[in-house]
């Protein structure tokens, strides 16, 4: 093995990887197109299969938090990410009936001066389609090409139209209901419904600006009102001229797919919320309902023969209560490209992918953890438990609130019920750096490369 090969393992510095490989990756969403974008830049020759005809802007407003905004700017998106996405001004949680702002927290400037980068929301369409117009120049697109088998051990992927695809590498980022989870790990592992339903909708901002009531939401904060079983989430994006509704409830249907519902279903599962709940439910015309499903962590997401990995919402599945769903796909995004920027031959890519695996792995688990935790903090039934709730997260607000001011307070908020004034959850969870996860991984396991280059 030649002293410069070595060198590029060692250091792991090379954007454009010395062993290029055929790559399939299963699902042109968000995560998909991560992959893509950084695969494919790293030199790869990257096609992404989706089974749909169009690439439609669907669905309505997501968070993207400082863990991910920092590598978007990173890779150079930082300047669409900035004219496409609101900064919250703040993060209110609220009483259900009355409004009362039990939890509050300052974000504006001081997330980004906290964990290093801006906290934004954004239309999830607008985030779909700047990491497809980057990752255009990068990739193949095969629309309406739906993958109804896999072969893990050659490996292939076969489509519905008889045509088999070999590769070198087959990335699952299918979603929820991955095909390609379900033909490599079998149907058991697949997601579950938990009880819970979300309704979507979208309200300009214009029919806001009228009613006193409803224009002092339009401070571009973020709320968050909680009440027993369910929670209603707000936000503005589109430059504050839409205004993001966004729900969880109880819900018995067994039904696993979305569908467009009736809005007085909407308002009728939220009628004992505060007046101002009321106006703005009222100025829905169209809403949607998502089935709230999760998965439990699965034991491995890579297949024993090294040449298929599952990625994003395909093996960690998670309730959007911590608002980190499509933030761990974009987190996986990162690893993968990042570890395969590095291949120096083909045969460390089964080592490269269980690094990946061993990388990933925890911190998405703690994810779904704490989106599960925050489910039943939300929705506690009125009684001793939920004003035990609410005087801890009094305490945290008015901590915060003096920081606000510029005063100094030395409480961290350890455990506190608002997870976002839990300083050290915040730090973990905003304030990580999945590249630097990668390097400390490279520095302890580079050698192990160079061996298994040394012996082909």
């Amino acid at each position: 093995m030649s002293t410069e090969a070595e060198l590029a393992i060692q250091s792991g510095r090379s954007v454009h990887a010395r062993a290029l490989l055929d790559v399939a990756i299963v699902g042109a969403g968000v995560g998909g197109l991560a992959t893509a974008y950084l695969l494919g830049r790293a030199g790869h020759r990257v096609t992404v299969y989706d089974g749909a005809t169009e690439l439609a802007t669907i669905g309505a407003g997501i968070q993207v938090s400082p863990n991910v905004t920092k590598l978007m700017i990173r890779w150079g998106l930082g300047d669409k990410l900035k004219e496409l996405g609101v900064v919250p001004t703040s993060l209110s949680l609220r009483r259900y009936a009355t409004g009362e702002v039990i939890g509050w927290k300052n974000w504006g400037d001081s997330m980004e001066k906290e964990h290093g980068a801006p906290y934004y929301v954004i239309h999830r369409g607008d985030l779909h389609s700047i990491l497809l117009e980057h990752a255009k120049p990068y990739m193949r697109l095969r629309l309406n090409s739906m993958v109804v088998a896999v072969n893990p051990d050659l490996p292939s992927l076969t489509l519905q139209t008889g045509e088999v695809v070999r590769v070198h590498l087959i990335v699952g980022a299918d979603g929820i209901h991955s095909r390609v989870r379900t033909a490599v790990f079998g149907s058991a592992k697949g997601p579950t419904l938990t009880g819970d339903a979300s309704y979507r909708a979208l309200v300009p901002t214009s029919l806001m600006m009228n009613d006193p009531d409803l224009r002092s939401l339009l401070d571009g904060g973020s709320n968050i009102w909680m009440g027993p079983g369910r929670h209603l989430v707000t936000y503005p994006i589109r430059g504050k001229k839409l205004f993001n509704v966004v729900t969880a409830h109880p819900s018995s249907s067994q039904d696993k797919n979305s569908k467009s519902v009736d809005p007085d279903a909407f308002r009728k599962d939220f009628a004992g919320f505060e007046p101002r709940v009321q106006k703005l439910l009222s100025l829905i015309s169209f809403t949607t309902l998502w089935p709230l499903m999760d998965c439990q962590p699965l034991d491995r997401w890579v297949h024993d023969a090294g040449k298929v990995c599952l990625l994003g919402d395909a093996c960690h599945a998670m309730l959007p209560y911590r608002a980190q769903g499509a933030a761990m796909a974009i987190e996986d995004a990162a690893v993968l490209g990042n570890l395969l920027s590095r291949i120096t031959h083909r045969d460390q890519l089964p080592s490269l992918l269980s690094a990946y695996q061993a990388i990933r792995h925890p911190r998405a688990t703690n994810a779904q953890a704490e989106s599960r935790m925050n489910q039943r903090t939300f929705h506690l039934p009125d009684g001793p438990e939920q004003k035990a709730r609410d005087e801890n997260m009094r305490q945290a607000k008015e901590a915060a609130q003096k920081e606000a001011k510029g005063e100094i307070v030395q409480d961290n908020h350890v455990g506190n019920a608002n997870l976002w004034a839990d300083k050290e959850r915040n730090a973990q969870t905003f304030g990580h750096d999945v590249d630097e996860e990668v390097d400390r991984w490279w520095s302890k396991h580079a050698h192990e490369l160079i061996y298994i280059r040394s012996k082909m």
